[in-house]
């Protein structure tokens, strides 16, 4: 991890999967008929790769037709702030050890309504920065 004189370093691979398995809820970056859409997502990291849990809708419909996105989560303390970016290609689970892997994730819908469907974000590259939090530098 190397930082510049601005406070931001250029994290390692091995952090970006780190800091991600670290924290529960992340942003899914899609199109949707030709327009960006960006929908919060509760997941894991599993085997380094992105897995959530979602009901038949945009997201799995746009997880099908549209499978290059883009995953985003970050977290930050008192001191310092962190992001992790996923490039990958999405898609929906469906043979039965493929399920069965993910639902051995502890991976549990956030709201009431069933989310019966497993999508697994295969990255193909994984960027992030840290943060130093600070005054701004005088002019």
């Amino acid at each position: 991890m190397s930082e510049d004189s601005q406070g931001v370093s250029i994290l390692s691979a091995s952090d970006c999967w780190n800091l991600l398995s670290s924290v529960p809820l992340g942003r899914l970056v899609t199109s949707v008929d030709g327009q960006p859409e960006i929908f919060p997502v509760n997941f894991v990291v599993q085997n380094r790769s992105v897995l959530f849990r979602t009901a038949l809708g945009t997201k799995l419909v746009s997880a099908a037709i549209n499978n290059s996105v883009l995953f985003e989560a970050d977290g930050h303390n008192a001191e310092e702030g962190w992001s992790v970016i996923v490039r990958g290609t999405a898609r929906t689970l469906r043979a039965g050890e493929e399920i069965d892997e993910a639902e051995r994730a502890p991976l549990l819908p956030w709201t009431v309504t069933p989310k019966q469907h497993f999508v697994r974000i295969s990255p193909d590259r994984v960027t992030g920065r840290r943060f130093a939090f600070g005054s701004e530098p005088a002019t």
